[in-house]
């Protein structure tokens, strides 16, 4: 379904500004704050997106759990 939303011009530069920052679109943050209302115990049905991790040369990196561990921030 297509909506329109009018949003402050300070927020949106936000939004913009915290999009690109995620490397996500402003289309995912606008969605991921309305299932954070519909459902506020945190229960989604969408799919996570896994961590990416940049590369100069995709595909050639040689990683293992330690190395991954490393890398990626987990709780």
């Amino acid at each position: 379904m297509r909506t329109t939303v009018d949003i402050p011009d300070p927020l949106y530069r936000e939004l913009r500004k915290k999009a690109a920052h995620e490397g996500r679109t402003i289309r995912d943050l606008l969605l991921r704050g309305a299932e954070q209302q519909v459902h506020p115990d945190g229960k989604s049905r969408r799919r996570r997106r896994p961590p990416l991790i940049d590369s100069d040369r995709p595909g050639s990196l040689d990683l293992d759990n330690a190395k991954i561990y490393e890398i990626i921030p987990f709780p």
